[in-house]
């Protein structure tokens, strides 16, 4: 597979997960988007870390979620 074609895949893949998160907890697609891009799961996704652009788009949304969460509770509790 040629490098054009496994970035096609991730971008796919990237707006799937900005669709799921926007639909599962309620929020805009720009607000999900920049959640998504401003995440750490973004980035190993990206850099293939894991194996994590072969897991469900529904379960890296959570991962994504989770990771938003956790830091906007650190954000209100400094």
């Amino acid at each position: 597979m040629s490098e054009e074609s496994k970035q096609v895949l991730r971008s796919a893949q990237c707006a799937r997960i900005i669709v799921c998160i926007s639909d599962m907890f309620g929020v805009s697609l720009a607000d999900a988007t920049d959640i998504y891009y401003n995440s750490e799961t973004a980035n190993l996704i990206e850099e293939g870390v894991a194996d994590l652009h072969c897991r469900s788009d529904k379960y890296l949304a959570e991962e994504v979620w989770s990771e938003y969460q956790a830091k906007s509770e650190l954000a209100k509790n400094s």
